[in-house]
């Protein structure tokens, strides 16, 4: 994505709806260059064109989610796809940064395979043929578009690798990462115990959200892949449970 189209984005996601001309005016460009870079971003699922206007995503939607904070989650998903070696198999939960990481691995071409229990993922993908994904089966969430529960547990039993990515929707500094969906937060912590480096993916806004289900401990995270907007003493408190912090610059 260009930083015309970063702007762009960041325009409608702040005004929710604007028109088409008033774009144009505002990146001082022409009406037919904006209406390419809308079919480019609307092609991406990143916003809708409706009647002359742009508008967001509906909130509920993963795509409204992949959206916000755009070019930073974009940033820590290339930092991630740069620990991935070609011909690895590694696990992906869900989430908007580790839709973009899985994307950045395909645009890289690498030959990955990708155990994840995300149809969002797996869809994102879809049109990259070095990129091998099994989706795990299960109990379906249609919003977050993942699967979960027993069975999905079990299947997970079948696989170990060495290196599992996940999103989050909260921090609190006693505990560490939290969900804000009970099942999901399970069948994370069935991720976990099959795999021997637990990496999260977040852009900083989310050490400062509150949630409400136990994700991940401190203790069982290896790695956070976040933004330099983290404060120094969140930091501290990752280090001193050892956790790995590489922070990616919030400009591009």
């Amino acid at each position: 994505m260009n930083k015309r189209n970063e702007q762009l984005l960041q325009i409608v996601n702040q005004r929710k709806k604007i028109e088409v001309n008033e774009l144009a005016d505002l990146l001082q460009v022409s009406k037919v260059t904006i209406r390419k870079d809308l079919t480019q971003l609307e092609d991406r699922g990143l916003l809708q064109r409706q009647h002359g206007f742009a508008i967001i995503n509906n909130p509920n939607d993963l795509k409204f989610r992949l959206a916000q904070n755009y070019d930073v989650k974009r940033q820590i998903a290339q930092a991630a796809a740069a620990t991935v070696q070609d011909n690895e198999t590694i696990m992906i939960e869900s989430g908007s940064t580790c839709a973009l990481m899985a994307e950045e691995l395909a645009k890289a071409n690498q030959h990955v395979t990708i155990i994840t229990i995300s149809f969002f993922i797996a869809n994102y993908v879809r049109d990259y043929p070095n990129i091998r994904v099994n989706v795990l089966g299960g109990e379906y969430q249609p919003d977050s578009q993942v699967a979960v529960g027993p069975l999905t547990k079990a299947m997970l039993a079948n696989f170990h690798t060495d290196k599992l990515f996940v999103g989050t929707d909260g921090f609190d500094a006693h505990f560490g990462f939290y969900s804000n969906d009970i099942m999901r937060a399970d069948t994370v912590q069935a991720m976990a115990d099959n795999a021997d480096n637990t990496i999260i993916l977040t852009d900083s806004s989310k050490f400062d959200a509150k949630s409400t289900v136990r994700q991940l401990s401190l203790d069982q995270v290896n790695t956070v892949i976040t933004d330099t907007d983290i404060s120094t003493t969140l930091q501290q408190r990752l280090i001193s449970h050892d956790i790995r912090t590489q922070l990616v610059e919030t400009h591009a």
